[in-house]
């Protein structure tokens, strides 16, 4: 049998290093699977429950192993249901690739089963590069500019393949007019910035009396160079939520993460510096970052988009964040004036003791705080961390203590529910002798991580670390929307959209084949974190927490406590209770900082 198209673009794929990939089968995406099961040497098909958990998984492997993520599904219903993933991974600048089945080429247009047109479908999630291959000469140039846009722009492509092409003969180019012959393979070159705009970088700031940095994502390769630079010129330094695994929280000078997730330690340096420096972020709440006007400030990104985007640099620097900052590091002068730094550092050791305060506010019956604040001791150093969007990012941008050999991410800029357990799954595909913990809300549980849980059961046996351990916070609420209801609405918690039912999420582990593990007592959290981490196979802990613990911004402005006092007044369902957890936090925060001024 002759090659099909199939055959050679999973060849193809394996030649740009691309070793598995994600996904379910359908009949429109057969005959590419077909050639995946003739692939004695891959790439290696990891098949999950459900098509979105697929492209999460994508997005994850891309993630925590730097490399792109590939995921397949078969034509109409499975095209659709990727795209919340794709959009993960093109919201946080992740490269993917989609591949995607289509009724054969005579059926276009009549309205066929299944069939939608994809292109338009997938034009804003993969828009720098949608194709459908329609003949078996253009597949080659099809999959080789999709992997290398992708690589390159650090964003989602897809390719399109109608089922009748998956299954014709594969046929090199003509050696005619018309005809594209492409090749593998893509190298990252260095970007640095001119000469002339680094040194008028450094003498802005050197000219800085009150430094400080944020970081985002674009840090990943450039940590040391990051912590070099802001050690010269005694800066602070802030972490953008995806920036939270990248800088570790025991380094001089580094306040934690920023915004409606953030530290007092990095709001109050944003009040007060006089100089910034933006690296690799997009982080967009601009009323977390110093006042227009108040600061001078540089940003660097390797994206032009993202420049000057949130705040009025007077210098953008165009260039990777390694190079750049290296380059910027050689030219500054080492601040000797450390007064600025002891200042940050301060706030940054206050920080940690109000965080120990409001964990140890009691609660009902567990205070999540506690919980968090309780794992952080317990974590190998080259644990990979994945967090899941709601109550649960906040305690883990606040309580979690990085150190250096961590890894971790969060769904940043989509912030979809439903990310954490397939990316905990993505990370343990690429590095099966490390360690992982997954952190989700028991809504983010139910939407997609329940079916997510019958793909770690099948596969775990063969990592060679089964350490995986799923932390569920089980409050039978929609805690982090009913605090928004509260805070920027000024609402009662509407039971109706917010109740979730309970489930014993330890006790479905076990029927997995999993250990499940039940948590509902304050003094049982070191035990089984200590269960959980010696278990012999992956752990799904059903903790039951308080939902309302109130994940307290750091600075409460009076339109947020007018809100929040108007949803009681309006018979907020539990107004009673959530009011006295947040006076006793608030109170221990205010002794807390009595005791350190005395």
């Amino acid at each position: 049998m002759s090659d099909t198209v199939s055959d050679f673009i999973v060849s193809r794929l394996k030649e740009w290093g691309v070793e598995r990939l994600y996904g379910y089968s359908g009949d429109g995406i057969n005959g590419f699977m077909a050639a995946l099961r003739r692939a004695e040497d891959g790439p290696r098909l990891i098949q999950p429950r459900h098509e979105e958990v697929a492209a999460f998984m994508a997005s994850g492997h891309a993630k925590f192993s730097d490399d792109v993520g590939v995921c397949v599904a078969t034509s109409g219903p499975g095209a659709v249901h990727l795209l919340n993933g794709l959009y993960d991974a093109r919201k946080d600048h992740m490269p993917a690739v989609a591949i995607v089945g289509q009724q054969a080429r005579m059926s276009l247009g009549t309205d066929y089963q299944q069939e939608l047109d994809l292109i338009a479908l997938y034009k804003d999630v993969a828009g720098d590069y949608v194709q459908m291959v329609t003949d078996p000469a253009q597949a080659r140039h099809v999959i080789d500019q999709a992997l290398r846009i992708a690589i390159a722009e650090r964003t989602v492509t897809c390719v399109i393949l109608p089922n009748d092409v998956q299954d014709l003969p594969m046929a090199d180019p003509p050696a005619t007019h018309g005809a594209v012959f492409s090749g593998v393979g893509y190298r990252r070159p260095q970007r640095l910035p001119e000469p002339a705009d680094l040194d008028a970088a450094a003498a802005l700031l050197d000219q800085g009396e009150k430094v400080a940095i944020l970081a985002g994502a674009g840090v990943k390769h450039a940590v040391d160079d990051l912590l070099a630079l802001a050690d010269r010129l005694g800066a602070g330094i802030a972490k953008a939520i995806l920036a939270k695994a990248m800088i570790p929280d025991d380094a001089p000078g580094v306040t934690g993460t920023i915004g409606l997730l953030g530290t007092e330690a990095s709001e109050k340096m944003m009040e007060e510096c006089d100089t910034l420096l933006l690296v690799g972020t997009r982080f967009p709440y601009a009323e977390f970052l110093p006042k227009s006007g108040q600061a001078r400030a540089v940003q660097i990104d390797v994206a032009p988009a993202a420049l000057g985007l949130r705040y009025p640099t007077e210098i953008n620097l165009h260039g990777d964040a390694r190079a750049t900052l290296a380059a910027l590091t050689e030219r500054v002068a080492y601040k000797d004036d450390r007064a600025w730094h002891g200042r940050v550092q301060g706030w940054i050791d206050d920080w940690w003791r109000i965080t120990d305060e409001r964990a140890a506010t009691d609660a009902s019956p567990i205070n999540p705080q506690r919980l968090f604040q309780a794992l952080s001791p317990h974590l190998p150093d080259d644990v990979m961390l994945a967090c899941d969007v709601g109550s649960a990012t906040n305690w883990y941008a606040r309580y979690i203590k990085v150190r250096r050999g961590m890894l971790g991410s969060v769904s940043g800029g989509l912030a979809s529910m439903g990310n954490a357990v397939p990316y905990l799954l993505a990370a343990k595909f690429a590095h099966p002798q490390r360690p992982a913990v997954a952190m989700v809300g028991d809504g983010a549980m139910q939407m997609l991580g329940n079916q997510a849980l019958l793909t770690l059961a099948k596969y775990w046996r063969e990592w060679e670390d089964p350490r995986c351990i799923v932390l569920v916070l089980n409050n039978r609420d929609l805690s982090q929307v009913t605090w928004e209801q509260r805070v920027m609405e000024g609402d009662p918690r509407f039971a109706t959209s917010q109740d979730l039912p309970d489930f014993a999420f330890d006790e479905y582990a076990r029927l997995l084949g999993l250990e499940g593990l039940r948590l509902e007592r304050a003094e049982e959290i070191d035990h089984v974190w200590d269960q959980a981490f010696a278990a012999d196979r992956p752990v799904v802990i059903n903790a039951y927490t308080d939902g309302d613990v109130a994940p307290l911004p750091p600075h409460i402005k009076l339109e947020q406590a007018r809100n929040y006092l108007a949803s009681m007044l309006k018979g907020d369902d539990s107004a009673t209770h959530h009011a006295r957890l947040s006076a006793k936090q608030l109170g221990r925060t205010l002794l807390g900082r009595h005791k350190d001024r005395d």
